[in-house]
């Protein structure tokens, strides 16, 4: 199996570096290089490829730097999105080598409408879309993509490691622990990432088994989320359950 390390970006971001034993490496949505230049540096590493999952700054704003500084690096990016400097575009079911690891891409339209996913190696780098115990903000697509994209998610194995792109789960576990207060899963959980948070530690990456469990996005079936979403949503379907749960996201 191949090493995932995180870079620490902006405010919360983070660039996942993926390394084999021979210390080459890809890197995920680099929207800044400096601190992945300075992780290359630091271990000697040989840039292959970037991974891209959509066209925010935040996630792209890199790669005219890592290309000048090693202009031979594939970059593998979503074929509907304006990225400049992608070398391969891709689209949902094709696949990607990484180090002998087959790894698939997945459309996940929502946050924006391009988005995509890779998953390989029993990980998933899903940019935006899933969050732990959260998803991302609908931008571009509509609540019935998002909803589908991350139940495209769900379908997968349940030790599915997420690495998403941000470090939002104590900020998500204050909405879901209201959204489902008697849920004991998310209690515990808030518990551990508590502790992490005050070591300075990642709560990332989560697991889909996890997050079936205690992330009220991938829980709009249960009975207790459509119970607290029943004075704002329009009928009693999951897709609009997680519409009605996405809006009172946005304003919490």
């Amino acid at each position: 199996m191949l090493t995932v390390k995180s870079i620490p970006a902006f405010k919360d971001n983070y660039i996942w570096l993926i390394q084999n034993p021979d210390n080459h490496c890809v890197v995920v949505d680099p929207g800044d290089a400096t601190p992945v230049l300075e992780a290359i540096e630091k271990d000697n590493l040989i840039l292959d490829a970037i991974l891209i999952t959509h066209h925010h700054h935040d996630h792209v704003g890199g790669i005219s730097e890592l290309k000048r500084r090693f202009p031979s690096i594939k970059v593998v990016g979503p074929n509907d999105e304006p990225i400049p400097g992608i070398t391969r575009p891709v689209e949902d079911g094709d696949q990607v080598d990484i180090f002998g690891e087959r790894f698939m891409v997945l459309s996940v339209p929502g946050h924006t409408l391009g988005h995509v996913a890779y998953v390989g190696d029993e990980k998933l780098f899903c940019g935006d879309t899933l969050f732990s115990a959260g998803c991302g903000r609908i931008f571009e697509g509509t609540p019935a993509q998002m909803f589908n994209s991350l139940q495209k998610i769900a379908s997968l194995p349940d030790e599915t490691e997420i690495y998403c792109a941000h470090e939002y789960t104590a900020g998500n576990l204050a909405f879901a622990l209201v959204a489902e207060q008697g849920n004991a899963h998310l209690q515990r959980y808030r518990d551990q990432v508590n502790r992490l948070r005050a070591n300075g530690q990642s709560t990332l990456p989560t697991t889909l088994s996890n997050e079936k469990l205690i992330n009220p996005f991938l829980r709009c079936d249960q009975p207790s989320i459509k119970h607290s979403v029943a004075d704002k949503a329009y009928d009693n379907s999951d897709i609009e359950t997680f519409a009605a749960l996405r809006r009172w996201k946005d304003e919490f």
